[in-house]
């Protein structure tokens, strides 16, 4: 899974939801950030740990009734394996790098379990889309004739960009991707009601690639590789040249 932050003050909360995957799905989490994010400063206040939603995370304790021995590839209703606690007698398994054998966890250099393997860990990826928020619109209508569809620290840009459009009377639209990978279950369904959809990134054009392959839609790039961050200016004359196509 990959997640992304979009402000200073956002960090937080997502590092926290980065956790929550990691240990409720048994997977490793890329959180992506950048350099304008890091040096970056708003006001945020410290949240208490009462008010967080507690991250539930279940071990394996001892070997269930009627269970001869420990098989730690065996998988529950998200694809998770078992977590043993290091030690706990009765659930000794191997860990390491080497593929290994589906339900036994036994090292495998057979092709057809490593294909199967493969397949599953993919699956256990695409399903975490099942226990993810849906995507919503932050801010403009729910189709119209532009989406500007941003992730990480375009936020503050493409918001601004979008607001005053939206001021002048354009049909213009803000979605941000906390989510990158598996892409929330509605995302497809929001891009289809839109016209055009344009997809800012300072960088060569990560997201859109993956957004033209994923969705088929001819989504348009603003890419800007400066070390500078894109402005509200670029945004307002970019999404301008769509409003008149």
């Amino acid at each position: 899974p990959v997640i992304s932050t979009a402000t200073p003050s956002d960090c937080f909360d997502v590092a926290y939801e980065a956790v929550r995957i990691a240990v409720q799905h048994m997977t490793p989490v890329i959180l992506l950030s950048d350099g304008y994010i890091a040096n970056g400063a708003e006001p945020w206040k410290f949240p208490q740990s009462a008010d967080l939603v507690p991250i539930e995370v279940s071990y394996k304790k001892e070997l269930a009734e009627g269970e001869e021995k420990f098989l730690p590839y065996k998988r529950d209703e998200k694809l998770a394996r078992p977590w043993a606690i290091p030690g706990t007698p009765g659930l000794e398994h191997r860990v390491g790098g080497l593929e290994k054998q589906d339900i036994t966890g036994n090292i495998s250099y057979d092709s057809d379990n490593h294909q199967h393997m493969v397949k599953t860990r993919q699956a256990k990826v695409d399903k975490i889309a099942d226990y993810i928020p849906l995507q919503t619109i932050d801010s403009g209508p729910e189709k119209g004739k532009v989406l500007v569809l941003g992730w990480g620290s375009t936020y503050g840009a493409i918001k601004s960009a979008v607001l005053q459009l939206q001021a002048e009377g354009h049909a213009v639209s803000h979605a941000h991707l906390w989510y990158l990978r598996p892409f929330p279950r509605n995302l497809g369904d929001i891009i289809a009601r839109f016209e055009h959809v344009l997809i800012p990134e300072i960088n060569n054009g990560q997201l859109i690639k993956i957004i033209r392959d994923q969705f088929l839609v001819d989504a348009k790039g603003y890419n800007k590789i400066m070390g500078v961050p894109i402005t509200k200016g670029e945004l307002v004359d970019a999404v301008t040249k769509l409003l008149a196509q």
